[in-house]
């Protein structure tokens, strides 16, 4: 062979093991191409909660139309499939599986609320799909033994309520607490963090009631709290009966410090129903940038959020919550599937949804990062506290890490 032959062998062996190990470099799951990654979510767009679902699913969808236009991610567009759950555990169920058997999506990422993500999570995992980012504080969704393909991104509710009790115990060390719960895991981690932040001070909780989430009012409870001579009420309750417990509240011409969910503080779906003079002076978790604070007007992070709001989603209110938390979701979807590379497949994108070190998403608060082991899948470990006078909601003291 001659010299000129052999060197021509030798330049196509040579790309050959170059294009071999560029494909070997990439590993696809199903709904994953060079040029595609198609994901999914169920959300309630009608239903109990549509308040939440629906302008967080415009909010989803617009961010992804955004990304798209820039490129995608790593060059690749996201296919996104929204569907309808309306809140319900069975329709949520059926629309993951049409998610997963009929459209064949990478994961289901963001679904909202205890109730569907509840639902779904053994089917999920069940099938090795990753139930991604989702919103829902649940201690039950951080559970890397039992379920280890459902991964949350949200302050878990036991956590929220060892805050409070951290609060409490250095502002109001000699309260009288009364507590009002929801009477499912929602309410119940709330109440279990609470008294495991008081520790031996849990007896500071001199009345406990609960409510059902079809009860059309909590009116006999409020009554019933005010009557123990509580002098600091705690709520960990839906938007309706947080909107319901304020006004009661106000219309007994009662003042306790009042202290209510971080996933009810949203000005525009429960204190404006409420009634702002009503809402004065309520304490509840942060642990987002609120865009309505004057405090934040000129922001940089404020003012990119709200741009994409009226670009992409210009009917959605900026100042919604369920918008707010949305974004943040979106945005640590986009870092993780970014951080994958060419490693697209479930497992990839659980190791590195799982494998978050001190993260600081857009929209975040001063001192607030995200972070999670295949150990510990609970994002949160630290959280602000707010007040609101009336307009909007103002920060008090240092950030507060649970226990």
């Amino acid at each position: 062979m001659s010299r000129r032959s052999a060197l021509s062998c030798f330049v196509v062996v040579a790309a050959l093991l170059s294009l071999a190990n560029a494909h070997a470099q990439k590993a696809y799951g199903p709904g994953v191409s060079d040029t595609e990654i198609k994901l999914g979510q169920s959300t309630p767009l009608s239903g109990p909660a549509s308040a939440f679902g629906a302008g967080a699913g415009r909010a989803v969808v617009g961010y992804f139309t955004m990304l798209n236009e820039r490129g995608g991610i790593n060059g690749r567009k996201i296919s996104f499939t929204q569907l309808d759950n309306a809140y319900s555990a069975p329709k949520a169920i059926e629309q993951s599986r049409k998610l997963i058997e009929d459209i064949g999506v990478l994961a289901e990422v963001g679904t909202i609320g205890t109730v569907p993500n509840v639902a779904i999570q053994k089917y999920l995992n069940s099938k090795k799909v990753p139930q991604l980012l989702i919103t829902a504080g649940g201690r039950r969704f951080n559970d890397p033994k039992q379920f280890p393909w459902t991964v949350p991104l949200y302050p878990d509710f036991e956590t929220e309520g060892q805050a409070i009790a951290k609060y409490i115990l250095k502002t109001k060390p000699d309260a009288k607490i009364g507590v009002l719960y929801q009477n499912d895991d929602f309410g119940k981690d709330y109440v279990k963090g609470l008294r495991a932040g008081l520790g031996e001070k849990a007896g500071l909780i001199i009345a406990q009631v609960s409510y059902e989430i079809a009860d059309p009012t909590i009116d006999s409870q409020i009554v019933q709290l005010k009557s123990a001579g509580v002098d600091t009420l705690i709520e960990q309750s839906s938007a309706k009966a947080a909107a319901q417990s304020i006004r009661k509240v106000h219309e007994l011409d009662w003042h306790p410090l009042h202290i209510i969910g971080g996933s009810t503080a949203s000005v525009e779906t429960v204190l404006k129903p409420a009634g702002l003079d009503a809402s004065r002076g309520l304490v509840t978790t942060q642990f987002l940038k609120q865009p309505g604070d004057p405090a934040w007007a000129n922001d940089d992070e404020v003012k990119a959020y709200k741009e994409f709001l009226k670009n992409y989603a210009p009917s959605v209110n900026p100042d919604d919550y369920s918008v707010l938390v949305a974004y943040m979701n979106v945005n640590t979807l986009g870092a993780v599937l970014k951080a994958c590379g060419d490693d697209l497949t479930r497992e990839g994108l659980l190791r590195q949804a799982t494998s978050l070190h001190a993260q600081r998403m857009p929209m975040m608060l001063p001192g607030i990062t995200i972070s999670t082991t295949p150990e510990d899948y609970a994002p949160f470990k630290t959280l602000r506290i707010a007040v609101f006078d009336g307009s909007s909601w103002t920060l008090s003291g240092e950030p507060i890490t649970a226990d």
